[in-house]
């Protein structure tokens, strides 16, 4: 199985050459990339978001697999949507699923099932691919498209994670796409989002889900970055750093209603 992507010429570069020239230039050169554990990194259009993702994937080592958890904006498919065996087409070439991980994946957690219909129009992960890809073009992925939960659901699924990651025995990325405030002034975003990153540095999962629901905060991919937190903690992380955060505003001057976009590192 194929997927094709959805949102190429729209959220990124349609063509091979004008995506590697866009990604040559927001992915700024790094001395001494680090491996880590885990990311949240936005997934708006590159215009947008893309500056700050390419901070942080500049900052990281890519390693041969990396699994990407996005949330599910349409409502399609299953709640735990992990995508079946095959590839990801995107203008760079092919990616490929990978099995092996995908098998300790769905061994290990009784919530995720194999599902495509939840990620056939879905931005979040494949915003994330050119990236990873341009970086790393022999990487393997997994894919996995979460909905709307609760705490318990989540901490399963990250705790299911690590241990498929042990199982699997080598090094594997955790990539969770999240946006922060959606259609807020930058001032109020702002605010919302200190207190949201406030407790992902803290690698607080609970806290995260917590604060978000409380103070109404849209961060749209709090789910998967969660289960990230979760899944790292067990992998050993101990630490978070913010890489950067910014507005739509900063790119259209439009304070008004603006989109959060943050970049955080778990090592």
């Amino acid at each position: 199985m194929q997927r094709q992507p959805a949102v190429a010429g729209q959220f990124y570069p349609g063509g091979e050459h004008a995506l590697r020239t866009a990604l040559s230039q927001l992915i700024p050169a790094h001395s001494s990339p680090q491996p880590v554990k885990g990311v949240i990194s936005p997934h708006a259009g590159y215009v947008y978001s893309g500056a700050i993702a390419g901070k942080l994937f500049s900052r990281i080592t890519i390693p041969d697999t990396v699994l990407i958890i996005g949330p599910n904006h349409h409502g399609r498919g299953a709640p735990a949507a992990l995508y079946p065996d095959g590839e990801w087409q995107t203008p760079l070439g092919t990616v490929a699923i990978n099995s092996g991980l995908n098998a300790l994946l769905l061994k290990h957690s009784t919530y995720l099932q194999p599902d495509s219909v939840a990620h056939q129009h879905e931005h979040s992960l494949e915003v994330q691919l050119p990236f990873i890809q341009y970086l790393h073009p022999e990487v393997t992925i997994s894919a996995l498209c979460l909905g709307h939960g609760d705490y318990a659901p989540m901490r399963d699924i990250g705790h299911s994670i690590a241990a498929a990651i042990l199982e699997y025995g080598g090094e594997v990325l955790i990539v969770a796409s999240s946006d922060m405030t959606h259609y807020e002034s930058a001032e109020a975003a702002r605010l919302k989002d200190e207190m949201a990153l406030e407790r992902a540095l803290a690698l607080d999962g609970k806290g995260l889900l917590d604060v978000c629901n409380r103070n109404r905060i849209t961060m749209c991919g709090v789910v998967p970055a969660t289960v990230m937190i979760e899944a790292a903690l067990q992998m050993g992380a101990s630490k978070a750093e913010l890489v950067a955060y910014g507005t739509s505003g900063d790119v259209t001057g439009d304070t008004a209603q603006v989109v959060g976009y943050a970049a955080v590192i778990v090592s």
